[in-house]
């Protein structure tokens, strides 16, 4: 058994199983979780201490004295139908009261907004009023049959994580953290001095594992206790009103209330970014990033290192944005729900190192009578383990109560081989991720800011409207290519990066990912159309370059070969040709077998019969290739993730590169097991990513190929 690279969680009262527990897992680093406490026992163990730390919560003897300097949120009302001239709408029906306060001490007739959401018009102040004692929004002169809303300001009294926790574990009577926001000048004094006597109290603490720092991401509860808006990437909880006046002096323009709530959107990664978003997101990430850099200086001055917690109050620190290195953080840690979440933390530059936090979480709602938490943690293992092999991350470790892991010994069995099996990978990779053979570029509105997090609703959470997307990064995370991620802006100012052999772009339609006004440019087009007609590729997913425009759906449907109708010309006929059984992308594939496409996308079409259509049904394309100019497109309507789709999209990119030749070499004849090289140390090895017995031959450079037999979940290494 190896040790080290790995950090446990532990609670008061339970060193000697710790120990046990530390010995068996080979962990060299102890922290707590929220709701636990390392006590005097823990640190005698000798091993590294991570502390959790809470900068803006678990002090309400301060906040409960300034209740008006809480985080604020602008939220919107439900839609309220006029029968008449005046109309009554309630704020709080559709909000959960113990977490969410209306704001009536900031004037509503400056911060609020009433509007018409059948025209679109903002109500005057002088035609609408507020009654505090029944938070309604009364509205006079109002058109029969017209919807009405309110955008209005609330105050945050309840931490939504410390909400959800307390709630997931039934923590009952237990007092309710209240947040605060550092954005006031009092209270941001309180967190920085009360921060000051921590690190002296806590002389034990090695690693401050900052969870996180100031704001939180969207998380917004109903009256049920239920989710009512979840976005990972949410900026809707960052709001105060001298934050807003700070902005207008130094922005020149005012935010409104319509700039946060966004129609009901709360401007979701899926939204189109508009130039107030952008605005807001830069203003207050250079605020939080000034601040995050004095809490990481206080620590290292304390002679401790300083880790940051990719989630939580995370706003404002997104570690693809420039600068990110600048903070001096010595490391990151998130969790890793799949191998795209596990990209999503291993790509950051600019920390020391990185640390993952695997599934399951040690909380009941996993870890009860009947349930097998092995089961998850293989799962979650084989996700993450194909994206270390090619981006790896430097630890790993779990988090919740050991004392509930600690009652299942098929887990704990489970945890020694993973963390043995992760110790083995870093130490033949030399920390260094597999060699990629092409060269991938994501092509959306985001870039680089969002590398690893296009498609992403909730973190690492499936979603209806987006799995079909999302596949496609989850097979990429562990595909022998290198990957990188670049806005259509970047294609303006630069065109595509010279290093490039496919771009992948691609989306629903009026989406960030898809585009939607920028096709009107016809710079982007023609950029795209001379790259791939001089050699690229370019693979377009679902609704690529979607924008009604000049008669087409598709701007880029010459290059694709595939269009999609709209309803305005069903009286031009389309022609299909007969679909090709036998071709490069499909090769493994076997006669017969239907692909999951996932969502369908309707009424799509060739737009000329020279397209090689590859998978066709109902009337619609699914899968298709065409030659334009030296270079090539493909079309695919979806891939939601599995190995055969892994494998087919693997295939496209080598199609769409003119590779075809250079497919073969150390290549797996069976989907579920992958091959990944490593020339700096001299290893290939080759992983089963299944929890049953695999067989599978490797083709090698020499033309020879070398037979595997892989038990359920192994990882066999090869000299090279």
């Amino acid at each position: 058994m190896s040790t080290g690279r790995f950090t446990i969680p532990s609670e008061e009262h339970f060193a000697e199983e710790t120990k046990k527990l530390a010995d068996s897992w080979g962990a060299d680093a102890i922290r707590d979780s929220d709701g636990t406490k390392l006590d005097g026992e823990l640190m005698k163990l000798g091993k590294k201490i991570y502390s959790a730390y809470f900068p803006t919560r678990a002090h309400n003897e301060w906040i409960t004295l300034h209740m008006d300097e809480t985080p604020q949120v602008y939220l919107l009302t439900q839609r309220v139908l006029a029968d008449n001239g005046q109309v009554v709408i309630p704020l709080m029906a559709t909000f959960y009261a113990e977490q969410l306060k209306p704001n009536y001490d900031a004037d509503p007739a400056k911060y609020w907004e009433v509007i018409d959401r059948t025209t679109g018009e903002v109500v005057p102040t002088r035609r609408w009023s507020v009654a505090q004692a029944s938070d309604t929004v009364t509205v006079d002169g109002a058109e029969p049959m017209h919807e009405y809303t309110v955008s209005f300001l609330a105050y945050i009294i309840w931490d939504p994580v410390e909400m959800y926790n307390h709630l997931t574990n039934d923590w009952g009577d237990k007092e309710h953290e209240i947040p605060f926001d550092i954005y006031h000048p009092a209270t941001r004094k309180f967190v920085f001095d009360t921060f000051d006597k921590w690190l002296k109290d806590h002389p034990q603490t090695d690693v401050v594992r900052f969870t996180t720092f100031f704001y939180q991401f969207t998380l917004l509860f109903d009256q049920k206790h239920r989710e009512k808006v979840v976005d990972w990437f949410g900026c809707a909880c960052t709001v105060s009103p001298q934050a807003l006046e700070d902005f207008a002096d130094e922005y020149g323009y005012r935010l409104r209330p319509e700039d946060f709530v966004d129609e009901g959107c709360y401007n979701s990664s899926f939204r189109i970014p508009r130039k107030p978003q952008r605005d807001w997101i830069d203003f207050l990430s250079r605020f939080v990033r000034g601040n995050v850099k004095k809490l990481v200086s206080m620590t290292h001055e304390a002679g401790k290192e300083a880790m940051m917690f990719l989630g939580d109050q995370w706003i404002g620190t997104e570690p693809y944005m420039d600068g990110f290195g600048d903070l001096g953080l010595d490391a990151i840690v998130g969790s890793v729900g799949d191998g795209t979440t596990l990209r999503m933390i291993s790509d950051i530059k600019g920390v020391k190192y990185k640390e993952g936090r695997f599934l399951p979480y040690f909380f009941p709602d996993t870890f009860h009578e009947g349930n097998d938490p092995s089961i998850e943690a293989w799962d979650n293992w084989r996700k993450a383990r194909r994206a270390i092999l090619r981006s790896p991350i430097d630890r790993m470790g779990y988090g919740g109560y050991l004392s509930l892991a600690a009652k299942f010994p098929k887990f704990v069995d489970a945890v020694s081989q993973i963390s043995d099996q992760f110790r083995e990978l870093y130490e033949k990779t030399g920390g260094e991720g597999s060699e990629g053979v092409l060269n991938v570029a994501i092509l959306n509105s985001w870039g680089k800011m969002r590398s690893w997090m296009a498609y992403t609703v909730a973190h690492a959470l499936p979603n209806k409207q987006t799995y079909s997307y999302y596949g496609i990064l989850e097979a990429l995370s562990g595909m022998r290519v290198n990957v990188r991620f670049i806005s259509f802006d970047d294609v303006l100012d630069s065109g595509v990066p010279e290093d490039i052999d496919v771009v992948v772009s691609g989306g629903p339609a009026d989406t960030s990912f898809s585009g939607g006004e920028v096709w009107k440019d016809p710079r982007l087009v023609s950029i795209l159309r001379s790259w791939v007609r001089d050699g690229g590729g370019f693979v377009g997913v679902g609704e690529p370059s979607s924008l009604q425009w000049q008669g087409r759906f598709f701007q880029l449907a010459d290059v694709l070969g595939v269009d999609e109708e709209r309803f305005q010309t069903l009286s031009v006929d389309k022609y299909f040709p007969k679909t090709v059984a036998d071709h490069f992308i499909t090769a493994d594939v076997a006669a017969g077998d239907a692909v999951d496409f996932g969502e369908p996308i309707l009424n799509t079409y060739p737009v000329n019969e020279q397209v090689v259509l590859l998978k066709a049904v109902g009337g619609q394309v699914q899968l298709a290739a065409n030659d334009y100019g030296h270079g090539r497109g493909v079309y695919v309507s979806g891939l939601p993730y599995s190995a055969s789709n892994a494998r087919m999209l693997e295939r496209m990119l080598f199609f769409a590169a003119h590779r075809e030749d250079d497919y073969g070499f150390f290549s797996s004849s069976n989907p579920e097991c992958e091959v990944a090289r490593f020339p700096k140390t001299g290893w290939y090895c080759v992983v089963n990513n299944t929890g049953v017995s695999q067989r599978t031959v490797v083709s090698l450079p020499d033309r020879s190929s070398k037979e595997f037999e892989l038990r359920p979940n192994d990882i066999a290494w090869c000299r090279l």
